[in-house]
C-alpha cells in the first residue's frame, strides 16, 4: 500500500455519507457529511447516543458498507477504490472488534480456529507455528492455551470479547475499530477490557477507533474525542479539553449527566435535561439537527447547517454559537 504524504495521519475521513434506501423515497441518512482525521499511534474515540451513527460511520470505515459520498483515506489510500490484493493488504491492516461477543464469534468453531481464520487467510503461518502463534495470542489478552480447543459458548462474555480481541490481533494489524467492545459486559469487567485494549496498544503502536455511548469510559482511553448527533459530528476536542470545557449544547448535556463521585459537587451542580425525543435520521431536523432540543437554539439554527469550525486550538464545533 502506498505510504501516506501526510505521515502523522493514518486515517482521514472526508465528507463522509452513508444513506440507506428504505424504498417508497424514504431515505435513511445514518452518516452525513463527516470528517474527522486520526494520528497514528492515538486513540480516537467516538460518542454518542444510540442510533446516532457512530456504528456505521466505524462499518464504511472499514469498507463493511459502502460509502454513499466522500472519502476514507487509509495510509493515504482511498479505502472505497481498492482493487485486487490492496483489498487483501488493508483488511489485514484494519481489523475490527465488534460489539456483541455472543454474536461475533462462529458458535461452530473452536477458540483456536477463530483466532487462527485470519492466519489461514493471509497465510502467515502453519502446522505447529501457527498453533504456537495461537497459544501466544490466548496468553496476550489473559487466557490460557489449554482454551484453544474450546467453543464459543463455554466462555463468559468478558472471556468472548479477549478472544475477540486476540482474533484481531492475530495478523498483526495497524488499526482497530472498537465498536462498543464493553457496552454488553459487566461493569467489573469493563475496566479490565479498557486496560488490556490500553496495554496493547503501548506494546504494539496500534491506532484505535473506539466507538461508545459512554463518555465517562471513553476519556479514559481517548486522545481526542468527536461527539456525534443524528448522523453528524458536533464537536471535536482533545478529550482532557472537551471535558474540562464542553462549547456544543450537546456536549454540555451529555457530560452533565455523567455521575460524581464527589457528593457535595454532585449536589450542587446543574443537570442538563434534554427536552423531547431524538428525531428520526429518516425526517432530520432542517438546519441544525439538535435545534429540536437544544435550549440555546436562535431562528438561524433552522435556517443552515452549522459547519464543524475550528474556535480554538484542535478544538471543532459545529454551532452559530460560536461564529
Amino acid at each position: 500500500m502506498a505510504n501516506n504524504p501526510n505521515a502523522d495521519y493514518i486515517l482521514e475521513v472526508k465528507n463522509l455519507k452513508k444513506h440507506f434506501d428504505l424504498g417508497r423515497g424514504a431515505v435513511l441518512k445514518a452518516v452525513d457529511n463527516v470528517s474527522f482525521s486520526i494520528k497514528r499511534g492515538e486513540t480516537f474515540g467516538l460518542v454518542g447516543e444510540s442510533g446516532c451513527g457512530k456504528s456505521t460511520t466505524g462499518r464504511t470505515i472499514i469498507n463493511l458498507y459502502n460509502a454513499t459520498e466522500g472519502q476514507v483515506l487509509f495510509n493515504g489510500q482511498d479505502v472505497h477504490k481498492l482493487q485486487g490484493r490492496d483489498v487483501k493488504a488493508f483488511n489485514r491492516k484494519m481489523q475490527m472488534i465488534f460489539q456483541d461477543p455472543y454474536a461475533s464469534l462462529n458458535p461452530r468453531m473452536t477458540v483456536g480456529d477463530i483466532i487462527g481464520e485470519g492466519i489461514d487467510i493471509h497465510g502467515l503461518s502453519s502446522g505447529r507455528q501457527r498453533q504456537e502463534r495461537i497459544y501466544e495470542l490466548l496468553e496476550t489478552v489473559g487466557l490460557n492455551s489449554e482454551h484453544a480447543s474450546r467453543f464459543p459458548h463455554e466462555f463468559s462474555g468478558g472471556q468472548r470479547q479477549r478472544i475477540g480481541i486476540a482474533r484481531s490481533l492475530a495478523i498483526e494489524p495497524e488499526f482497530i475499530i472498537a465498536d462498543e467492545p464493553i457496552s454488553a459486559l459487566d461493569v467489573s469487567i469493563q475496566a479490565q477490557v479498557v486496560n488490556l485494549l490500553k496495554r496493547l496498544q503501548q506494546e504494539r503502536g496500534l491506532t484505535y477507533l473506539f466507538i461508545a455511548h459512554d463518555l465517562a469510559m471513553v476519556k479514559h482511553i481517548s486522545d481526542r474525542i468527536g461527539v456525534m448527533y443524528l448522523g453528524a459530528l458536533a464537536e471535536v476536542a482533545d478529550a482532557n479539553e472537551l471535558y474540562r470545557k464542553p462549547l456544543h449544547p450537546y456536549t454540555q448535556a451529555l457530560l452533565s449527566a455523567i455521575p460524581i463521585p464527589d457528593p457535595e459537587i454532585e449536589r450542587t451542580r446543574e443537570r442538563i435535561i434534554l427536552e423531547g425525543d431524538v428525531p428520526s435520521p429518516v425526517n432530520p431536523p432542517s438546519g441544525c439537527r439538535f435545534r429540536t432540543r437544544c435550549p440555546k437554539a436562535m431562528p438561524e439554527c433552522a435556517q443552515s447547517i452549522p459547519e464543524l469550525k475550528e474556535v480554538e486550538p484542535d478544538h471543532f464545533v459545529a454551532c452559530f454559537l460560536y461564529n
